[in-house]
């Protein structure tokens, strides 16, 4: 697989999130090297906390092969994901999440995550551990859409 090319899908939903009026995060699920389905985080516009881009994919992608039973699946996320959109991806049975931009203090002090947990750590303590990779090639790109983001929010 192409974790760049799959990544880079992932940071284009992000966009087109705030093209919705969303949060700048998005994911995509990937099976067999095919895309299953692409997400937005629009939870605050939809009024639905677990509207997160890693959730709607996740349930978009259940929708399409008709399970709960993700295993092979790979989640592309934008943003580390966090502690709920984990555990969804954990229960879905994905194998493997990639992300492209690591959750900060300053990012957890804004209230877009809900605090420091380490998914790392969370995943060793469960029964199955989820291969979980950060992969830096979007970074820059990710911290001027959530950077942009803010500004156009701080001005509404």
């Amino acid at each position: 697989m192409d974790d760049k090319k799959y990544l880079r899908l992932a940071v284009e939903q992000a966009k087109e999130s705030v093209n919705q009026g969303g949060f700048p995060a998005g994911a995509v699920v990937i099976k067999n090297d095919k895309v299953i389905s692409k997400g937005v985080s629009l939870g605050f516009k939809l009024n639905d906390p677990t509207s997160h881009a890693e959730t709607a994919s996740i349930r978009q992608a259940c929708k399409e092969l008709q399970s709960t039973d993700l295993s092979g699946s790979t989640l592309y996320a934008s943003l580390q994901p966090c502690l709920m959109c984990f555990s969804v991806a954990n229960w879905a049975g994905i194998t493997r999440i990639v992300f492209g931009y690591k959750k900060t203090e300053k990012m957890v002090k804004k209230g877009y995550y809900e605090g420091m947990t380490d998914i790392y750590q969370v995943n060793k303590e469960n029964n199955r551990q989820v291969e979980i990779e950060y992969l830096p090639d979007f970074e820059q790109e990710m911290l001027k859409l959530v950077k942009d983001w803010e500004e156009k929010n701080a001005k509404q």
